[in-house]
């Protein structure tokens, strides 16, 4: 029975670094933001009452940390826009220490708690039954055989070459897994970045090529004003296709009500696919411009790269990473760290009763499983993206620019030069559209007259000198038949 009572003690010590451990392992990895960081549209649009910043999301203030909730809610507090000052805190020199104090922390950890608790459980089985059918050592350092002793329960081991020719092709599973994610959110985050050019060039276009003549002001602020309201209404519209149902749906529809006719934002919100409606609103008020067709193409062109960039952003959303591949990586790499325990077990013999392992498992499965978390999470990149701040920016932006008028700036606009006017020139029985001038004109060839014939002089046929009687006549002898003699 003395025997028994320091094995009972270092299996309720290890009992408690466990659960310890598991406890730190559900720890939650963000801070609230400070209240100037703080995002008011997103925050407004959040809808689950959780702090929603578009900056830098550090772990220097532990002591405002707030728990939030794990899964998929976490995903609405990564949309991260970055700005100068966040850039100098994200290179600061005191990152490794400020990230290594908050390794328990981590959003990406709390969702890898069941699969580090499992891993770590296994180690500690591995050096509580090793203890029980080998030997252990109690707290004064003297070894006593184990409970049972018995062929029938040997000491539980695997080599470790096992773990070690099957680690680089682990590795390079999750550097591909890795890098085709990031590859798949660095496109989703181009696609915006070009609605957000393309945007504002469709903009300034629309305005610089504007023709006021013969259009009231009023008139003019009002076409610019819908084509800058049409232009946002399919980067929101975009937003909602690519945002789920649950999240965006009653905020989408009261951002349409606010700011578009009611016709039109019904219109949308009723379409089958929002988005292709709303380029086709786009595609009549660009249309309906005072402005000659070649300048009219030019913006089309924009509004054919919207139409590329919502493609390109359907792809990725519907189509993932294989899934063989994705699921032989997670078996390969669950096998592997359930596994590892009983390869690694006799390398930590130095410790007392091999009980280091336990947390050396803890740190392992946190790394490699949290490798694989981030490619899954970067995976579908549309709710990690702040696509909200996006479609705010535009908007602002958009209204901006077709306030602007040409001479605003106090510079005044010289007359249209003549070699400009074939785009400028409009019609004078529709003036709201531009004519072009024909550029040469035709007319019809006058009938010439027609002159009579010219009578050209036939000379006489040549005289002959023949008798009729077939006799050659002399000369003087041919005059005097003719009448013409001497």
């Amino acid at each position: 029975d003395v025997s028994r009572t320091p094995l009972l003690t270092m299996m309720v010590r290890s009992t408690c670094i466990v659960s310890f451990l598991a406890l730190l392992g559900g720890a939650n990895g963000f801070v609230q933001p400070s209240s100037h960081r703080t995002s008011g549209v997103s925050t407004a649009l959040n809808g689950a009452g959780l702090p929603s910043f578009t900056g830098y999301d550090s772990f220097e203030r532990l002591k405002t940390l707030t728990n939030v909730p794990s899964g998929e809610d976490q995903r609405k507090l990564r949309r991260t826009v970055y700005t100068h000052d966040d850039w100098k805190r994200h290179r600061n020199q005191d990152r490794f220490i400020v990230y290594l104090a908050a390794i328990f922390k981590s959003g990406v950890y709390k969702n890898l708690k069941n699969e580090v608790v499992l891993a770590t459980s296994i180690a500690a089985f591995v050096c509580f039954y090793n203890c029980i059918v080998g030997d252990y050592t109690d707290l004064a350092g003297v070894k006593h055989p184990g409970l049972i002793q018995s062929v029938f329960f040997p000491k539980l081991g695997l080599p470790l070459q096992a773990f070690t020719l099957t680690s680089p092709s682990l590795g390079l599973l999750l550097v591909f897994r890795t890098n085709t994610s990031y590859q798949r959110w660095d496109e989703a985050r181009k696609n915006w970045g070009m609605n957000i050019n393309h945007t504002r060039d469709l903009v300034r276009m629309a305005n610089a090529y504007y023709d006021s003549r013969g259009v009231a002001p009023e008139q003019r602020a009002d076409d610019l004003n819908h084509v800058a309201l049409c232009t946002w209404a399919f980067v929101r519209a975009m937003k909602r296709h690519l945002s789920p149902e649950s999240e965006d749906e009653v905020a989408f529809q009261v951002e349409l009500y606010e700011k578009l006719p009611k016709q039109q934002a019904e219109m949308i919100i009723a379409a089958a696919h929002r988005p292709n409606r709303a380029l086709q609103d786009l595609s009549y008020a660009v249309d309906d411009l005072p402005m000659h067709f070649m300048r009219k193409n030019e913006i089309h062109r924009a509004i054919t790269i919207f139409e590329d960039n919502l493609g390109s952003s359907e792809r990725i959303l519907t189509s993932p990473v294989p899934l063989f591949y994705s699921r032989h990586l997670a078996r390969f790499l669950a096998t592997w760290l359930f596994l590892l325990p009983f390869g690694i077990y006799d390398s930590f013999s130095s410790s007392w009763n091999h009980i280091a392992m336990i947390p050396a498992m803890t740190v392992v499965s946190i790394m490699l499983f949290g490798i694989e978390e981030i490619g899954t999470q970067l995976e579908e990149p549309f709710t990690v993206l702040p696509m909200q701040s996006f479609c705010d920016k535009i908007y602002n932006w958009c209204m901006e620019i077709v306030s602007w008028a040409p001479g605003d700036n106090g510079r005044a606009l010289k007359p249209i030069k003549s070699e400009h006017a074939f785009f400028t020139d409009a019609g004078t029985s529709s003036p709201a559209y531009y004519v072009p001038p024909p550029a040469y004109s035709y007319a019809p060839p006058e009938p010439t007259p027609v002159q009579p014939p010219v009578q050209q002089y036939q000379p006489p046929p040549p005289a002959t000198t023949t008798a009729p009687n077939g006799q050659d006549l002399s000369f003087a002898e041919f005059l005097k038949s003719q009448g013409q003699g001497y």
